[in-house]
């Protein structure tokens, strides 16, 4: 593009760090088609974050107690008061007139981070107010929270509705459509494009000869919750048919040392515990089995590495993603699943599922679209041509694919 797009990149991750390695893989798209993009980056460092060159505004950190997404705490670990909202706002207000940015994409919002709305709106609202208005889009994985308040899938659908010119849902309706999870998609779906998963690329660090092979792979992704499996796993090891196979516990770079600690004090002969490792794809491709939360990111190594798995599904905090998304692999006979409840009242439950996955057939393919960075650089691109095509448009809409 002649004169590429000026973006303005929004990311706050709370529990989990899948948001920040999904929106980062988006983000290296945008930059390497030569976009100038400026990420507004809201949460606490992740280990190995690159967003691929692009310029990162670090706002005053907020994060979650685990194991629910509330209460918000800043760095200290004191409940967020008005003087940091109002200092986040502010920053934002301030890149919006230094950026003057031409897209602005927000990652989740308005599909969740509702109580972000106190910075986002403001935000959203001064750039209504510009002419020529940005061209406002939103980065939302394709399975939804469930919400216990139909008025809040409402308020939700108006939010897009009145800000948003594109919603880019990184899935395909060939897996799960976005009704599926959010029961208000038609109220948006001159909007609404699936531009396929955001998946690592093939390839990556290779894990060092021999690790990995023939082992169990026991994995929480990389945030602040998984402790209970690991632990269940130490447990289950010895009652499953697996009870000879290394297995090999990656605890999340959120989880304190004094956790890594107890865990590496608790585990067995024949039982690694390290920290998450950057070669985790390469670990699963060559693994016996892999044991794991189900969270995006995770399941797309998974679909990458195409390995027999049992999938816990993290379900603290009223949590519902991860219980659909196993469920959907369950299904289609790519994992098992058992509750994460199950396994916390007895490992037993655990060592079983290894044992029937271990006998059972190896796993059929799972044939998604994981071009989703790629997609969604080719949706924005199109959407801002047609918004330049037609200076009066005041909304997109998914006509210009």
């Amino acid at each position: 593009m002649a004169n590429p797009p000026a973006v303005l990149f929004y990311v706050q991750h709370l529990l989990g760090t899948g948001h920040v390695h999904r929106a980062s893989r988006l983000v290296g798209a945008l930059v390497g088609a030569g976009w100038p993009v400026t990420v507004a980056f809201g949460g606490f460092p992740v280990a190995g974050m690159d967003f691929g060159g692009a310029r990162l505004v670090a706002l005053p950190p907020i994060r979650s107690v685990p194991p629910a997404a509330r209460p918000l705490v800043d760095a200290d670990g004191r409940p967020v008061d008005d003087r940091l909202w109002a200092t986040r706002r502010d920053t934002l207000l301030d890149l919006a007139e230094t950026v003057r940015p031409d897209i602005v994409v927000t990652e989740m919002f308005p599909f969740g981070r509702r109580p972000f709305g106190r910075e986002l709106r403001p935000l959203l609202d001064r750039l209504a107010a510009r002419r020529p208005a940005p061209l406002i889009a939103c980065s939302v994985r394709d399975i939804l929270v469930a919400k216990d308040k139909a008025a809040r899938n409402a308020e939700m659908a108006a939010l897009a509705a009145r800000y948003y010119d594109l919603v880019l849902v990184h899935g395909d309706p060939a897996i799960i459509p976005f009704d599926r999870t959010f029961p208000m998609a038609h109220r948006i779906g001159d909007r609404l494009v699936y531009t396929g998963y955001i998946a690592p690329p093939s390839g990556g660090p290779e894990a060092p000869p021999g690790q990995g092979s023939g082992e169990v792979i026991v994995s929480v992704g990389g945030g602040a919750v998984g402790e209970g499996l690991l632990r269940a796993a130490i447990a289950a090891r010895a009652s499953s048919v697996c009870a000879d196979r290394v297995w090999r516990l990656l605890v999340g770079r959120d989880l304190s040392d004094s956790v890594l600690h107890d865990l590496r004090q608790a585990a067995p002969d024949g039982v690694i515990v390290e920290r998450a490792r950057p070669d985790f794809l390469s670990l699963l491709s060559r693994c016996h089995l892999s044991v794991s939360q189900a969270g995006y990111n995770t399941v797309m190594d998974l679909a990458r590495a195409g390995c027999r798995s049992v999938l816990v599904p993290f379900s603290g905090g009223g949590e519902s993603e991860q219980t659909v998304r196993a469920n959907l692999l369950a299904d289609r006979g790519v994992a098992a699943t058992v509750a994460a409840e199950a396994v916390a009242a007895d490992p037993l439950v655990l060592a079983d599922a290894v044992t029937a996955v271990t006998a059972g057939p190896p796993p059929p393919s799972l044939d998604l679209r994981m071009d989703g960075a790629a997609g969604s650089l080719a949706a924005l691109e199109a959407a801002y041509r047609y918004r330049h095509s037609r200076p009066g448009v005041a909304t997109a809409s998914s006509a210009w694919l």
